[in-house]
C-alpha cells in the first residue's frame, strides 16, 4: 500500500473515531444534548419542573415517561436531570426540592446546560378562597408573585405598609409592636432590556391561551386509594398564585392575600419559575394542584396525591397539544 493511500486511511480513520467520541461527548455532555453531527435536523426538549416526591410519583405513575434508551438521567450540581419523552413528546424532567431559592437554581440550571424551548411547572398548591378552588382542583394562574418580599416599617411608622399587624389581633384589633409591612417589588432581569421592578409575573401569554382552550373540558382523577374527594374536581383558569417561602395555612393571612392581591392561591415556587423563565425570555406555564384550603384541615396523603396527579393529567395534556419545536443545526 503507498504512503499516500496508507496516510489517507489514517486519516480517515482518526475522523471516524473523532465523530463516534464527538457524538458520544454529544450525548454525555448536558451543554450538548443536541445531536448536531451530519448537520441533522433535531430536537429543542420541553422542560417539566416539579417540586415533591408526590409529584414526581404522579408521573411514574402514569406510565407514560418513557427515560432514554442510551442517556436516561444527567447529574448537575446534585440534581439528577431526567431525559426522555412523555407520551412521544421529548422532555426533560427535574424534581427541584422545595422553597424558591432551590426552584430558581434548578431551572436555571436546565435553561443553560440543555436546549429547552419552554418550562412547565406542576405543582400543589393551598386554596385562599374556597369558593373558587377546592382540594383536588386545578389552577391555571394568568400571573404569579413573591408576596413574601417585605419591607418591615418601624413602629408607628407615617408610612404604613399593607400589612397591618395591629388589624389581627385577638380578641380586639388594636396597635402592635410589630408595626406594618409593605409587600415589596422585585427586579426582573433580562437578556433583551435593562432590569425592572415589577410584582406581577405574567405566564406566557400564548401557552396561558393555549392551555384555556386544550384544558377546558379535561376530567380529572376524583379518587385515590379508596378515599375521594367530596365533589367533582374542576380546572380554574385566570387566577393569581401568590409565591412565599412560607406555607401559607394561616386563614387570617389567606384573607389578607384575598383582599389586596386577589390572590387564589399560594405556593412556594411558581414565581421562582416564572422570573427565572422571564429572564431567560422562554415560554412557561404553571399547573397548580391544590392540597389543602387555608385554615382548613391538613389534608391527608391522598388528597395531597390527588392534588399532584391532577397537576400531572393538566401538564399532560397541554404537553401533547403543543407541536415539538425543530432546531435546524448551521
Amino acid at each position: 500500500m503507498s504512503r499516500i493511500n496508507l496516510a489517507a486511511l489514517l486519516v480517515v480513520g482518526l475522523l471516524l473515531v473523532t465523530a463516534k467520541q464527538s457524538m458520544q461527548m454529544s450525548l454525555k455532555n448536558p451543554t450538548a444534548e443536541i445531536e448536531t453531527s451530519n448537520c441533522k435536523v433535531a430536537f429543542l426538549r420541553l422542560g417539566l419542573v416539579l417540586t415533591s416526591d408526590n409529584n414526581e410519583k404522579a408521573l411514574m405513575d402514569s406510565g407514560l415517561f418513557e427515560p432514554d434508551s442510551e442517556n436516561p438521567h444527567v447529574d448537575i450540581a446534585g440534581r439528577r436531570f431526567h431525559v426522555g419523552t412523555l407520551n412521544k413528546t421529548p422532555i426533560m424532567y427535574v424534581r427541584t426540592g422545595t422553597h424558591s431559592v432551590n426552584v430558581a437554581t434548578a431551572v436555571q440550571t436546565m435553561l443553560l446546560k440543555f436546549h429547552i424551548s419552554g418550562i412547565i411547572f406542576f405543582g400543589s398548591s393551598g386554596s385562599l378562597d374556597k369558593d373558587i378552588l377546592m382540594p383536588g382542583d386545578v389552577a391555571v394562574p394568568k400571573a404569579v408573585a413573591f408576596t413574601g418580599v417585605w419591607e418591615w416599617k418601624k413602629f408607628r411608622s407615617e408610612n404604613k405598609g399593607k400589612l397591618v399587624f395591629g388589624d389581627f389581633n385577638y380578641p380586639e384589633n388594636g396597635e402592635n409592636l410589630l408595626g406594618t409591612a409593605e409587600h415589596q417589588k422585585i427586579d426582573l432581569f433580562s437578556t433583551s432590556e435593562e432590569s425592572k421592578e415589577v410584582f406581577w409575573l405574567p405566564i406566557s401569554s400564548s401557552w396561558y391561551e393555549a392551555a384555556t382552550e386544550e384544558l377546558k373540558d379535561l376530567e380529572l382523577k376524583k379518587c385515590h386509594s379508596g378515599k375521594c374527594l367530596p365533589g367533582t374536581p374542576k380546572v380554574v383558569f385566570g387566577s393569581k398564585a401568590s409565591t412565599s417561602d412560607f406555607y401559607v395555612k394561616n386563614k387570617a393571612y389567606g384573607d389578607f392575600l384575598v383582599e389586596k392581591f386577589n390572590a387564589s392561591t399560594a405556593d412556594s415556587a411558581s414565581a421562582a419559575v416564572a422570573l427565572t423563565s422571564l429572564s431567560n425570555e422562554k415560554l412557561f406555564v404553571v399547573f397548580q394542584g391544590v392540597s389543602n384550603v387555608a385554615g382548613g384541615k391538613s389534608s391527608n396523603s391522598g388528597i395531597s396525591y390527588l392534588a399532584s396527579y391532577n397537576a400531572f393529567l393538566a401538564a399532560t395534556k397541554f404537553i401533547n397539544s403543543i407541536p415539538t419545536p425543530r432546531l435546524a443545526c448551521e
